[in-house]
């Protein structure tokens, strides 16, 4: 009997996937609808009683060539799993900061009795300005990356601007950590604001990587939704 060769549909799949980039639970679900489409126009083509096997191959390698090339099909992909990273970041960057000024708050009320220099208190309010905006403009994006973009096309140059108001946001968090590092060794209450500052600290790595992973997406190449669709042979 002769060997059989690499799975033609796996090895599409796995191309896809290499090509692909995004938060990992939509494009799992991308890639899985993908593989179900292929494996069921193979079923489709059909020829799967060779003895040898190779009629299985062949519809498989069918049904590969119908849906088209890794350089087709990835951007379409690509564009949703673009919206979806934008979205994510917009979420974290909409949850995150306005979490992180309450805290800022209530620590400054905390330590009242030992105030920060003017100057450092200047500079707080300006990054807890930045802060704001860019948790609101994180807020627009949130909601048009929603329901509306399914009725209503998504601004090409939305993932950007989410990703730079990300990045804007991650930069305001590294200053208050800053800010806050020094409110330590000058506050009466020294250890609220170390914590307050660690956990600034983590919230900036976070909202930093999910900006630095949105910009990557929105440099990708993307093409209309409606070329996803696999063509049956």
């Amino acid at each position: 009997m002769t060997a059989l060769g690499p799975d033609p549909i796996d090895g599409h799949v796995a191309a896809l996937a290499a090509a692909l980039h995004g938060p990992t639970r939509v494009k799992e679900r991308m890639l899985t609808e993908a593989r179900d489409a292929l494996i069921d126009a193979a079923a489709d083509i059909g020829d799967g009683g060779s003895p040898d096997g190779r009629g299985a191959e062949r519809a498989a390698r069918q049904a590969v060539d119908d849906f088209g090339s890794v350089e087709d099909v990835a951007p379409a992909f690509q564009r949703e799993l673009t919206i979806a990273q934008a979205r994510q970041t917009a979420r974290v960057v909409a949850l995150t900061v306005p979490f992180l000024i309450v805290c800022w708050y209530l620590t400054a009320i905390v330590g009242h009795g030992r105030q920060l220099p003017h100057s450092a208190q200047i500079l707080a309010a300006h990054v807890g300005g930045v802060a704001a905006a860019a948790a609101l403009l994180a807020g627009v994006a949130l909601a048009a990356t929603g329901a509306p973009a399914r009725r209503l096309p998504t601004p090409p140059r939305l993932p950007l601007m989410v990703a730079w108001t990300g990045t804007t946001a991650g930069t305001a968090l590294a200053v208050s950590a800053l800010t806050l590092t020094t409110a330590s060794v000058l506050a009466g209450n020294w250890p609220l604001s170390a914590l307050m500052g660690a956990v600034t600290i983590a919230s900036h790595i976070r909202v930093a990587a999910s900006a630095r992973a949105c910009r990557e997406c929105a440099r990708l190449p993307v093409v209309a939704p409606r070329a996803i669709s696999p063509q049956r042979g």
